[in-house]
Formats: C-alpha cells, sequence, structure tokens
C-alpha cells in the first residue's frame, strides 16, 4: 500500500480523511471528493451500477442511501426513506421483505427469492460481492476490474472450471487429469445467469454431470479396472521421481512437476514430543498420589483432634488448611503430563524454500502495543521494532505494527528515526547473522571481540554501527528531553500541520506506512519489511477497552493491510532475543498434520536487567518452566499476554476444524438385539448432536470448506431470508466492513487484487474508528476478549474452549526477552494488577468453573483455569494462617493438641512427601532451588498484599461499581546496573506484609521471654510455636530486605539478627542477674585491707 510516505489521519463517522505532510492541495481530502455521491447514513461511497448510474434507493427525494444502508433499513428498520418517510419499494436485485407489494414487471425471481442461485449461501460468495461492490466504487462503467464477480455471476460453468470434475463416464480430451474427481452438487447447476460472462476455459467441451448417491461409482467410472490401472501408473511415476531426487537430484527444469514428491526428510514431521523420561516422572507421579492420602489422613487427624481451650484458633485453622489443600490440588494435577518438544528448522526450509523459488512460508503480522512514551521510553520501544525488521524470515512476509495508545507524537517521531536507522541496522544483522538484533543489548554484551580471529571487515563495520547506534540514541533522548515540555497550542507537525493526537481522549484515527511502501530500500538496496504506525480513533462517551481494544483495532486494520494468517504480539519492552523465532513457531504452525488445530504458539518470557538473586522472583521460572510443561501435555499452555504467535482464524471466533473419526467396524458375535440397541442409541445421539448444530448454528462459525456443509447447515429457512443470513450473522460478527469480512475467508491471508490505495486507506480507518465495534461480537467472541485487565487468560481460554489447542515451545536460544519491574514497590503492583483481573474473569459469566462444558475444553485444562481465577482468594487465608504463630506466642495457646505418635508420624510425612514433589518437580522441570525458593517468597508476599488488594477491588467493581485503573509498569532506568532495585516507593499494599512481619518479631520475642520467666518445663511447646513464627518471617525476608534499601556497608541479614539476638541475650539477662539474691549464703564486704 503506497501513502507516498504521507500520515493518514480521520474519523469514518465525522467524514474526515486527511493526508498530512502533503502539499497544499492534498492536504485535506473529504471522502467525497474520493468517488462520487456518499451515503448519508454511514458516509460510505454509493455504488456504480452496470449502466454507470449511481444506486437510488428513493424514486421520491432519491436521498443518498447505499445499497448496504438501503437493505439493511428495509431488513431491520422502519422500511422508509429517512427524509421524505416514503415506503422503500423493492429494486431488482434485492431480496423481498414483508410487506412487498406483487410486482409486475420483468422476472427477478433469483434475487427476489433466491431460487437458483444458491451459491450465495456460501459466506465466501457473499463477501466476494460485498468486497467487489467497496473497492470498485468510483471506477466508472467497470465494475469488475478487481477480478471479483458477484454471485449472480457465478454459474455452473465457473465454478465447475475451477474444481474437479466428474464427466460422462469417460474422461475427456480436453480436461486435464487434476480437474476429474469431485463432485459437483446438483444444485450448482441450475439457474440463468443475470450477467453473461465468458467461460474461464474454452477447452472444456462437456457440461459438468451430477452423480446419483444411489448409482455405483463404476458408473461413472471411477472403481473400474481401468480407473485402478491409472492409479497405479500414477503411484509408479511418482515413486520413480521420488527415487531421481534422492539419488540423483534435480538438473534443470527437468521434474517440474507440482506434484513432485518431497524428499524424505522434508516429508518428515516438523516437530516432535519429548516426553518426560520414565525414571523421573513415575516417581514424580507416585509421590503425588502418596501426598494426597497423607493429606487425607492429615486433615482427617485434624478435624477429629479439637483444641478445646484455644476452640476458635483451631477452627479457623482447618479452614485454611482445607482451602490449601484444594487450591493444591487445582495447582498440582494440571502437571501430570509434563511433555517438551523439539522443532526442526532445517526440514522447514526444505519443505517451503526451495533453490530457486519464492518463499513459502506463511506471512506473519507483528504486533507491538505502547500506552505512554514516558512510563515506556521510545528507545525501548525502538530496540524492539529494530529487533522485528531483521528478524530471519523473508522480508516480503513481514509487517510490523506499532499501536500507539496514547497518541503521542514522541512514538511517532520516535518511530520515525528509528525506520531511518534500520536502513542501516537491517542489512547489518543479516549480513554478519549477529544475535541479538536489539542494538542495545547487542552492544552491551561483554565480548571481547578482539580476542578471537574475527574478520577485519566485521570489526570495521561493527564500530561504524555502534558509532550510528550511539547517534541514533541521541536523537532519541533530544526527542524524550523535547517531550518534557508541551507547548500551550499543542504539537505541529514539521509541515505545520497540528498533531491529530494533540487531545489524548478525542482524537482520530491515525496510519502512518514507514517502510514498505516503494522506493524506501535499506542501504544495499535490498527491501525491508513493512512498519506501520497505527493509533485508534478515540471520541468521549466510548469505551475503548484499554490494551485488548487496541490489538483488536491492530488485527482489523492488519486484515485490511496485509492479512497475514499468522499474528505475532509482543509488549513494546519484549524484543526478539533469538532471529529464528517465527520459524520456530512455523515449525508447528504449518506442520500439515497437527498444525490446523494449534490456534496459538506461547513462548516462555525470559528477562534482562534482574538481579542475579532475582529478589522478588521477577524470572517467574517456576511458572514458565513447570507449570506451562504441564499444560502442554493436556491442551496447550494458556496465552500470558506477550512472545505468543497466533492463527488469525482462530482470534475470529472460529471453531477448531474436527477430524473425522473412522467408522467402527461392527462385529458379527454380538446379539441381534444388542447390536440394534447399539444402533438406536448411535441414532439418537447423531440425530441430537445435528439438532444442537442446527440450533447453535455452528456453520457459521466454523471454517466452510464444503458447500455441503451450508446447504445442510441452512436446512428449514424460508428462501426469503436465506440469501441474507450470512450477510447479517457476517456483520454482526466481525462489523460492517465488506473487505473485512472478505479478509476474514481467506485462510491463508493476502489481500484482494485490483483493490486502489484511498478505498484500503478509507477502509483502514473506518476499521479503527471508535463506534466500529458497536453491535458486533468484538470483544465477546472475536478478538482479545474484553471484561478483564488480564485479557491474555480470558482470550486463550476462549480459544481453548472452541475446540483449539495451544503449543508451549522453549527454543534453546530464549526467543524473546524483555524487561521486568525489579522495584519492590513496581512489583507489587504488576502482580496486583495480574491478581484483580483473575478477579474480574472469576465474578464474570466466562468463569472457567461454570462457563464452557460440553465443548472442546480439557478437564485438566479446566482445572488449571480454575486455579488461574481462584488464587487472590488463597490471600485470606494466607493471611490469617500468618497471623496464627504470633497470636499463638503472644497467648500461649496453639492450634494443635498434644502430639501423639500417629500425630507425629503424619506431620512428619507430610513434610517429607512436600519436599520430595519439590524436588522431583525442580528435577524434571530443570528449575534451581534457589529460583524455587524465591518462587515460595514471592507466593507468600504477594499473596498477603497484592492478592489481597486485588480481591477487595474486584468486589468494589463488580458489586459497587468502583472502577480501578491500574498503573504502567515501569519498563527501563537509565541510573546504572539495578539502580531500580534500591529505590523505596511507598505504597498502601506495603501494609500487611509489614505488620505481619513487626507481630511475628514480636511474637518471637514475648514467647522467648515468657519460657525463660516460667522455667524449662515451658521449652518444649514454645518449639512448634517457634517453627511456626520462623516460617512466615524466613518468607518474607526479601521483603524485609526491601525495606531496608541500599546496604553500602552492613548488610539486612546482620541487622536482623543483632536485633533479634540483643533483644534475646537482653532478656536474658534480665532473667540471670548475678546481682541479685538467690537466697543461701549472704555475701558481705570485707573489711580487712589486703594491700
Amino acid at each position: 500500500m503506497d501513502t507516498k510516505g504521507r500520515l493518514v489521519a480521520g474519523s469514518h463517522n465525522r467524514n474526515e480523511f486527511v493526508l498530512i505532510n502533503a502539499d497544499e492541495i492534498a492536504r485535506v481530502t473529504s471522502v467525497k471528493e474520493l468517488s462520487g455521491q456518499i451515503c448519508q447514513i454511514c458516509g460510505d461511497e454509493i455504488e456504480i451500477s452496470v449502466d454507470g448510474e449511481p444506486f437510488v434507493a428513493c424514486n421520491e427525494c432519491a436521498f443518498p442511501v447505499c445499497r448496504p444502508c438501503y437493505e439493511y433499513e428495509r431488513r431491520e428498520g422502519n422500511q422508509a426513506c429517512p427524509q421524505c418517510k416514503t415506503r422503500y419499494k423493492r429494486i431488482k436485485g434485492c431480496p423481498r421483505v414483508e410487506g412487498d407489494e406483487e410486482e409486475d414487471g420483468a422476472d427477478d425471481l433469483e434475487n427476489e427469492f433466491d431460487i437458483a442461485n444458491h451459491d450465495r449461501r456460501d459466506p465466501h460468495h457473499i463477501a466476494a460481492a460485498m468486497l467487489s461492490a467497496r473497492l470498485n466504487i468510483s471506477r466508472g462503467s467497470q465494475p469488475h476490474v478487481s477480478g471479483i464477480s458477484t454471485p449472480a455471476e457465478l454459474d455452473a460453468a465457473s465454478v465447475a472450471s475451477e474444481i474437479p470434475l466428474l464427466t460422462y463416464g469417460q474422461e475427456d480430451v480436453g480436461i486435464s487429469s487434476d480437474k476429474h474427481a469431485l463432485i459437483i452438487p446438483p444444485f450448482m447447476s441450475r439457474g440463468k445467469r443475470v450477467h453473461p460472462m465468458p467461460i474461464p476455459d474454452p477447452s472444456m467441451t462437456l457440461p459438468p454431470r451430477p452423480m446419483d448417491p444411489k448409482k455405483d461409482l463404476a458408473v461413472y467410472g471411477y472403481g473400474t479396472v481401468a480407473w485402478k490401472e491409472r492409479m497405479e501408473e500414477w503411484k509408479k511415476k511418482q515413486n520413480e521421481k521420488l527415487q531421481v531426487v534422492k539419488h540423483e537430484g534435480i538438473n534443470g527444469d527437468e521434474f517440474e512437476d507440482p506434484d513432485l514428491p518431497m524428499m524424505d526428510e522434508g516429508r518428515q514431521p516438523l516437530s516432535r514430543k519429548l516426553p518426560i523420561p520414565s525414571s523421573k516422572i513415575n516417581p514424580y507421579r507416585l509421590i503425588i498420589l502418596l501426598r494426597l492420602a497423607i493429606l487425607g489422613l492429615f486433615l482427617h487427624y485434624r478435624i477429629l483432634h479439637p483444641v478445646n481451650d484455644a476452640y476458635v484458633l483451631w477452627l479457623i485453622s482447618v479452614i485454611c488448611e482445607i482451602w490449601f489443600a484444594v487450591s493444591w490440588i487445582l495447582d498440582q494435577f494440571p502437571k501430570w503430563y509434563p511433555i517438551e518438544r523439539e522443532t526442526y528448522l532445517d526440514r522447514l526450509s526444505l519443505r517451503y524454500e526451495k533453490e530457486g523459488k519464492p518463499s513459502e512460508l506463511a506471512s506473519v503480522d507483528i504486533f507491538v502495543s505502547t500506552v505512554d512514551p514516558m512510563k515506556e521510553p521510545p528507545l525501548i520501544t525502538a530496540n524492539t521494532v529494530l529487533s522485528i525488521l531483521s528478524v530471519d524470515y523473508p522480508v516480503d512476509k513481514v509487517a510490523c505494527y506499532v499501536s500507539d495508545d496514547g497518541a503521542a507524537m514522541l512514538t511517532f517521531e520516535a518511530l520515525s528515526e528509528t525506520s531511518e536507522f534500520a536502513r542501516k541496522w537491517v542489512p547489518f544483522c543479516k549480513k554478519f547473522t549477529i544475535e541479538p538484533r536489539a542494538p542495545e543489548w547487542y552492544f552491551a554484551q561483554k565480548v571481547d571481540y578482539l580476542r578471537d580471529k574475527v574478520d577485519p571487515t566485521f570489526i570495521r563495520e561493527r564500530r561504524a554501527m555502534k558509532r550510528e547506534y550511539e547517534e541514533f540514541k541521541v536523537r532519541i533522548n533530544g526527542l524524550v528531553a523535547m517531550a518534557q515540555k508541551v507547548p500551550e497550542e499543542g504539537w505541529t507537525m514539521q509541515d505545520g500541520t497540528p498533531w491529530p493526537g494533540n487531545n489524548v481522549r478525542d482524537h482520530p484515527g491515525m496510519i502512518q506506512v514507514f517502510l514498505g511502501h516503494d522506493g524506501v530500500r535499506d542501504i544495499e538496496g535490498n527491501e525491508l519489511p513493512r512498519l506501520i504506525y497505527v493509533s485508534r480513533e478515540k471520541r468521549p462517551g466510548f469505551d475503548h477497552h484499554k490494551k485488548a481494544g487496541a490489538m483488536n483495532a491492530l488485527v482489523r486494520v492488519s486484515a485490511i493491510i496485509s492479512n497475514a494468517p499468522f499474528l505475532l504480539n509482543v509488549d513494546c519492552d519484549h524484543y526478539i532475543n533469538n532471529s529464528k523465532a517465527l520459524r520456530e513457531a512455523m515449525c508447528f504452525m504449518m506442520d500439515p498434520i497437527s498444525g490446523k488445530k494449534i490456534c496459538y504458539v506461547q513462548f516462555p518470557q525470559r528477562f534482562d536487567g534482574i538481579d542475579r538473586h532475582d529478589r522478588y522472583s521477577n524470572r517467574n521460572v517456576v511458572f514458565f518452566d513447570i507449570n506451562m510443561k504441564g499444560l502442554d501435555g493436556i491442551q496447550g499452555p494458556i496465552y500470558v499476554g506477550t512472545g505468543c504467535v497466533f492463527r488469525r482464524q482462530a482470534l475470529y471466533g472460529y471453531d477448531a476444524p474436527v477430524k473425522k473419526k473412522p467408522p467402527r467396524k461392527t462385529c458379527n458375535c454380538l446379539p441381534k438385539w444388542c447390536c440394534c440397541c447399539c444402533c438406536r442409541s448411535k441414532k439418537r445421539n447423531r440425530k441430537a448432536k445435528s439438532n444442537d448444530k442446527k440450533k447453535n448454528n455452528k456453520e457459521v462459525s466454523k471454517q466452510i470448506h464444503a458447500l455441503e456443509n451450508i446447504e445442510e447447515g441452512i436446512e428449514g429457512i424460508d428462501n426469503e431470508k436465506s440469501s441474507l443470513m450470512p450477510q447479517i450473522k457476517f456483520e454482526k460478527k466481525f462489523g460492517q466492513s465488506p473487505v473485512f469480512i472478505a479478509s476474514t475467508l481467506m485462510e491463508d491471508g493476502g489481500v484482494p487484487k485490483g483493490a486502489t490505495t484511498a478505498s484500503l486507506l478509507k477502509e483502514a480507518i473506518h476499521v479503527i474508528s471508535c463506534g466500529y465495534e458497536d453491535k458486533s461480537d468484538w470483544g465477546k467472541e472475536v478478538g482479545w476478549i474484553y471484561g478483564s485487565v488480564t485479557e491474555d487468560i480470558l482470550t486463550g481460554f476462549k480459544m481453548h474452549c472452541h475446540g483449539w489447542r495451544s503449543v508451549y515451545c522453549i527454543p534453546k536460544r530464549p526467543a524473546f526477552k524483555g524487561s521486568a519491574p525489579i522495584n519492590l514497590s513496581d512489583r507489587l503492583h504488576q502482580v496486583l494488577r495480574w491478581a484483580l483481573g483473575s478477579v474480574e474473569i472469576f465474578l464474570s459469566r466466562h468463569c472457567p468453573i461454570w462457563y464452557g462444558y460440553g465443548c472442546g475444553l480439557k478437564s485438566l485444562e479446566r482445572f488449571s483455569y480454575i486455579a488461574s481465577v481462584v488464587y487472590p482468594l488463597t490471600s485470606i487465608p494466607l493471611l490469617i494462617y500468618c497471623t496464627l504463630p504470633a497470636v499463638c506466642l503472644l497467648t500461649g495457646k496453639f492450634i494443635v493438641p498434644e502430639i501423639s505418635n500417629y500425630a507425629s508420624i503424619l506431620f512428619m510425612s507430610l513434610f517429607v512427601v512436600i519436599a520430595v514433589t519439590s524436588i522431583l518437580e525442580m528435577q524434571w522441570g530443570g528449575v534451581g532451588i534457589h529460583d524455587w525458593w524465591r518462587n515460595e517468597q514471592f507466593w507468600v508476599i504477594g499473596g498477603v498484599s497484592s492478592h489481597l488488594f486485588a480481591l477487595f477491588q474486584g468486589l468494589l467493581k463488580v458489586l459497587a461499581g468502583v472502577n480501578t485503573n491500574f498503573m504502567v509498569t515501569s519498563k527501563g532506568g537509565d541510573d546504572g546496573e539495578f539502580s531500580e532495585l534500591y529505590i523505596f516507593k511507598w505504597t498502601s499494599l506495603l501494609i500487611p506484609p509489614m505488620t505481619l512481619l513487626l507481630i511475628n518479631i514480636i511474637g518471637v520475642i514475648v514467647g522467648i521471654s515468657d519460657a525463660i520467666s516460667n522455667g524449662y518445663d515451658s521449652w518444649g511447646p514454645l518449639f512448634g510455636r517457634l517453627f511456626f513464627a520462623f516460617w512466615v518471617i524466613v518468607h518474607l525476608y526479601p521483603f524485609l530486605k526491601g525495606l531496608m534499601g541500599k546496604q553500602d556497608r552492613l548488610p539486612t541479614i546482620i541487622v536482623v539478627w543483632s536485633i533479634l539476638l540483643a533483644s534475646i541475650f537482653s532478656l536474658l539477662w534480665a532473667r540471670v542477674n548475678p546481682f541479685i539474691s538467690k537466697g543461701g549464703i549472704v555475701l558481705e564486704v570485707c573489711g580487712l585491707n589486703c594491700d
């Protein structure tokens, strides 16, 4: 799409279309100037009929209304002209509605009742017709320049020329062999053409003949001896060609055959599962079952042995322990089938990248989302974009879309600088195959390039490129410094045009194609991937749905411009660390055997800039390396919001393709009455399933491949409405953009040929308008799902409910890396946002506890989703349980009665199996004990602070309507390595863990002092309480270290132990005072002077 390098801004609702950075003549161009008349209802262009005249809806006043609005008004509205209120009459070519009078004119039965053209029911044809009507406006009397014909123009001959045919029992010499073998439905051969159209294949001399399913196939030439001989001969030729390829290779064009089989290596699977070795997984499963049994015995003992003198404490502790057991079960059993995966990139290249031919790899649209450039530095966003543009993938199949949801001119200008620097950076990366391809992190690598023998050319160019990058950083930082002070009149662009996004909450949609249009190439003259800036329209009074709404806008605008079949979304701070990441994902998505059922490929999140000790468990290794591997063995990992490659069709809300099972073999040894019962039950099941399909209209939500399915799916609908149903459903599902609807039916992607730049730009502005999603399924069944600030979990959950499966890919070199908030306050706020999203899902209709039964979601996968939304509820029992040790130490009571031998065995066994389970998980997951311990510590810290606040905020939002805005976490810092780790920011989230820490330390001091005062008999019961309290203090230790801040000389642990030991020894000194008389011999001062 060529925009001449200009920013395109506009509003579909306000009929605005602005070209910025243009000359004075072309600066402001309205939609009316792009064509003829415009519709006064929707603002679209009014189509030109075959006679070259504009469409006229009302013959009384000629009020300008386009055909879609006219048909919609007749079908859904009051059926009258908005201006003169005259009832609309039926125009030839439009369907009849209730209330139309009988007509005496020429017959128009094909369009009036849809008798002949049954192919209109095919959504492919309907969308193609809508697309043709939209894109061919303003082309005078050439309505078919784009090459797309309306459904009325397609008859049996035109369709038959595109699909294999059955002839009169013998092969026709005028038809190639690949045109035989498919049944043409009877309804395809009926009807007249409204507009004559030449047959595309003039060599076809015989019309197609429909096959009667009651007749034997031999009548038509199939199943006969001659047919079998032809099949055997074809197989023999294929084997001979394969042998030549394997042993001699291909010389020239000798074997230019589209049916030529691939070499053995290219025909093998592109990936494989690597199950966890049985020596690791079998003991792990055995320990889980043993732990479950011991847990049951433990709870049984706790319930039957109350503590009479501390009944309330006992009851509360038992309730908390039962909840902990339930949450452990929900978290544990989804890890029952952990697997790993391995990809074969060489096989992918053999299959889809043949030498001397264009690459057959699928196109990928990459989405980068950003909001506030002050919290998400433009330099980090620029590095992410540069890593995308230099990815190891065909450049014509990569398009990068940057969503600026804050409409910041700083982001726009930074992206302009990035596109200019990319012309130098991309060829450098591909010439020397460097990793990573984000310049900030590439040049930050502590590698001595002069130690080994390195090509002098590389050293010279690397030094020059580093100087270029330093100058680029200076320009970006200069833009940031300039943006600190906003002018009173707002920002203006270089040509004097006011920046359209000066009002962040009220601005038109904006699109700028930086790279990918004609004439922009790198410094070596090579083509560059597309780079497109998008800022969706925002107006007061509209709910824009934050990040989820921005992602949905990117889905629509990318479908108009590039329409790749696969999408990758990354946060602005997650750069591509492995340039072959897209190829890794394509090994799953493009696998001919299992790829069709995969909705997305999720990569683990890895982070830079985290301190060596990972104080606040930012790496989250336990989740990414243990939990996600377990989910991959069931139905796939959950979507975590970034680093994920999607199948576009899955985002559109389609069901996963269903694999047909082969018919079961019958057994003659069973009694006759048993067979009858089985047959009847099977028939009943089939009938029930067919009724459900008709009831739910699933034929619209599925990918439509066979015309027979469409014919069956709309049975029972009268002819008058059947032609309207698909179009109505598509508009309600995807919105009223014919171009976008047409793109949704292109499973392999691609943009329709013959579309003009003006029409595509207008549609792109249309689909990012603020009111486009109204009365559609966007955010409900299509795209990113609304209703939670953690839209990622909800979106993945809906896909799994549609029967799709996902894949977890862990390359040897991490695919993506990002930055994490290492400051304690920022980390707690990040966890707060995640937990708040889970609470919102728990309180919504999409809660996995009651949503999605009877669909494609597996039971263990449902367990994992339930665990992901109920974990904030654990904050209340966890807070109470962490308070109990201090209460027990202060009151002298305990939650457990005197421990018997049986109870001692239970407690010891429970601790042992918990430890063994964790050790085995770390073993098969490849997680270190340090990462596991940090995860346990932050589970307690986050549980008693962020999760607790999220629970109350979620309840307030759902029950009282009090909305809470989450804080965008900081994405980077420039004040030195780990500088943010020691920054102390006060927040109310710090109060609960600080209180727990203080009361437990006080409880320890009071308990020890009490034991010292009461003698040695009280030390025995004290040990249980002290162990309980120390468990809480040790888990909260990273929190205490964060409060202490940076200690240059004295480590925090010394300070803590000094205070604790000083208190204990002070109490001991007070107890054992040598200067106080204890009875016995009284010592007196000697009166003798010994000197």
